[in-house]
């Protein structure tokens, strides 16, 4: 069973810049394509950012280009969500979470992705 625990969420100023981590474990995550969400209060779980299994696809939510970056780490079996010059429309509840089928390509529906992490509170005040 793979579980994931993100990490890094807090409360920061518009501008500043925040890292998330998703540690995971109970499965080869190089085997799963992995990817961000995350869910603003009163909306629906939103797609961020996902990654192929060999970082050689990555799709971006189009409001987060530019600010926003996932990287992989296989080896360390850790993902991470680097984001800067944060907007208070960023505040959201953020998940990672692993697509079960092992896709070629990143896909941004969140019916795909079969594990979930807890999620992490990002608050961005203006």
């Amino acid at each position: 069973q793979v579980h994931l625990a993100e990490s890094g969420g807090g409360l920061v100023q518009a501008g500043q810049s925040l890292m998330l981590s998703c540690a995971v474990s109970g499965g080869n995550v190089s085997a799963y394509v992995m990817g961000w969400f995350r869910q603003a209060p009163g909306q629906g779980r939103e797609f961020v950012a996902a990654a192929s299994r060999d970082s050689e696809y990555i799709e971006y939510l189009d409001r987060v280009k530019g600010r926003f970056t996932l990287v992989r780490d296989n080896f360390l079996h850790m993902v991470y969500l680097q984001m800067n010059s944060l907007k208070p429309e960023d505040t959201a509840v953020y998940y990672c979470a692993a697509d079960w089928d092992a896709p070629t390509m990143p896909r941004k529906e969140e019916r795909h992705y079969g594990y979930w992490g807890q999620g992490t509170q990002v608050t961005v005040s203006s």
